[in-house]
């Protein structure tokens, strides 16, 4: 016998792949692994600007989409903001050119607004 062995080696009961059951020496089976440690990464809790990035990133995209989120995002915000600004002009002056019609038709077809047209009409005469 060898005097580095212990006289009693401790066997450990495996299970094969196949299913069947045997014994074997501790120190020949592979290290125990631990599980891959996981990422927990909380989408919400990313500045809005970053938030297209982390998702692109997350998703396995490339770096292309990520640039593009970059870029494109604050232009996308501009524009929608300039057309909102135009469209509450536009809105504005419509408003303001239809009160301006309905004042007009309202004193023109008044007893008032008559008595008046009748009015320059003698006066401009020839």
């Amino acid at each position: 016998m060898d005097p580095n062995l212990p006289a009693h080696r401790a066997l450990t009961v495996v299970q094969l792949p196949d299913g069947t059951y045997t014994y074997t020496d501790p120190r020949t089976l592979p290290a125990p692994q631990a599980p891959p440690q996981q990422i927990v990464q909380h989408i919400h809790h990313a500045p809005p600007d970053r938030t297209v990035q982390r998702l692109a990133l997350g998703s396995g995209v490339g770096a292309g989409t990520v640039a593009a989120g970059v870029y494109f995002g604050p232009l996308l915000v501009g524009v929608l903001t300039a057309i909102a600004a135009n469209l509450a002009i536009l809105a504005l002056l419509v408003a303001v050119m239809a009160w301006g019609v309905v004042t007009v038709v309202k004193s023109v077809g008044s007893s008032e607004g008559k008595a008046a047209s009748k009015s320059l009409r003698k006066t401009h005469r020839p």
